[in-house]
């Protein structure tokens, strides 16, 4: 998801977002953990994708505030 696409959601999509992109980051290293995956980098993307969130949400915040 790129940083342009999470500026155009609204703050409660953007909360959403990220409860569900932690439960799939929760699920990829717990089936990491019992049998490699595939694709070990989606950990890495689903990783970046909380924090790309979590960031845009910070600076809604801090917008509000002032």
């Amino acid at each position: 998801m790129k940083a342009s696409e999470i500026r155009e959601l609204s703050t409660p999509e953007i909360i959403e977002r990220i409860d569900e992109n932690k439960k799939v980051l929760t699920r990829l290293r717990l089936n990491h953990a019992v049998s490699p995956l595939d694709n070990p980098n989606k950990i890495l993307e689903s990783k970046k994708d909380v924090a790309r969130l979590k960031t845009e949400l910070r600076v809604r915040q801090i917008n509000e505030n002032k």
